[in-house]
């Protein structure tokens, strides 16, 4: 497979609905969501002693993304729930329920809501419409609609760019302004960087799909970058229609480490990608990154460490993201298949459409 990543007309050939764009705006995305934000109504809480995050897929990344974001700082602890209903623990005006739908069409985000109003609980409902949005406003909850025509993984930055507006504003979490100045700011230097007029030989994101064909990725991540590598994971599956996965350190080097011997012909087929943060990893984390990578070096096995970049923890969580972005796409232009279409997703919605 011999392809040349620098042929403009490539792309056109391959993404037929754009997805590009929208990898491209994630720094501006960013930028207007925060922006927009600062003047939107608050839901009426008082005295909160927790937040769950409700939400599926490229929508629910945004609270996975925000509690380890602040899991620092934040007064209160962030639960994220990806299922229908509620955790029973979820009652009451002070545990503030945040749904998170770009569609607002999201089956298991509307039965969390519809919970949240039968238990009380405070509401604010981020989305683009959809029943969504009329359920929550009529059941008197809070809604901050926003406007943004993409699937839900490409609006990243809209709706992670509200969720921490939601939770800074509520003085859940500090006032996140000067990262998120520093962070657009990083990431228009990235998209340069990363982006298609960028040649292959200073392109990172190029080289690391490329070494991505034929191969099944694994990303690693720790920490503030745990839910970095899940994103990484869920774009190179929609994207790129890859087969992907994710793991966690510590947790990995107790049992995961030891499975990769066998199947010894399938070995040479696994990539790992190690998300670094230098500046916020645990010490013995890193070390474990160190020790890791050259065990696996060891056995053969394909492995790359990519640093984060910037100064602030979001700095590091969206300079990973867009590079995973990045990667993902170039992939699928490589396997010669459209980034944005995701055909099992759609049948499997009309499947339980149809059955009620």
């Amino acid at each position: 497979m011999n392809l040349d990543l620098d042929d403009p007309d490539l792309y056109r050939g391959v993404d037929s609905e754009g997805m590009l764009s929208h990898i491209d705006a994630l720094p501006d995305q960013l930028a207007d969501a925060w922006e927009y934000a600062q003047d939107l109504a608050l839901p009426e809480v008082g005295a909160i002693r927790q937040v769950v995050t409700c939400g599926m897929g490229g929508s629910s990344i945004s609270g996975e993304l925000a509690g380890a974001l602040i899991s620092d700082v934040a007064k209160v602890p962030l639960f994220v729930h990806r299922d229908y209903d509620l955790p029973p623990f979820a009652s009451g005006p002070e545990t503030l329920v945040l749904a998170l739908s770009h569609s607002g069409n999201t089956e298991e985000t509307l039965s969390a809501a519809r919970c949240a109003i039968e238990r009380g609980t405070s509401l604010l409902a981020i989305t683009t419409g959809g029943s969504l949005a009329p359920f929550v406003q009529e059941a008197g909850g809070t809604v901050w609609k926003y406007d943004y025509s993409s699937p839900p993984r490409a609006a990243l930055g809209w709706l992670y760019g509200l969720t921490l507006a939601a939770l800074s504003r509520l003085e859940i979490a500090p006032d996140l302004s000067p990262d998120v100045e520093e962070t657009v700011a990083l990431l228009r230097r990235g998209r340069k960087l990363l982006g298609v007029d960028s040649p292959v030989g200073k392109n990172a994101a190029k080289r690391i799909a490329g070494q991505l064909v034929d191969r099944i990725p694994v990303i690693w991540g720790a920490e503030l970058l745990a839910p970095v590598a899940r994103r990484w994971k869920t774009q190179l599956n929609e994207n790129a229609k890859s087969s992907a996965y994710f793991e966690l350190l510590p947790e990995l080097n107790h049992n995961s480490i030891v499975g990769i011997e066998f199947p010894a012909e399938l070995m040479h087929r696994i990539a790992i990608v190690q998300l670094l943060s230098p500046r916020y990893d645990h010490p013995r984390v890193a070390i474990r990154h160190e020790v890791t990578h050259d065990l696996l070096l060891q056995q053969g096995i394909l492995t790359e460490m990519i640093k984060a970049r910037g100064e602030s923890r979001l700095a590091h969580q969206m300079s990973l993201i867009q590079f995973g972005d990045y990667v993902s796409y170039y992939l699928a232009v490589i396997y010669d298949v459209d980034p944005t279409p995701i055909g099992p997703i759609t049948i499997l919605k009309e499947k339980l459409a149809q059955a009620g």
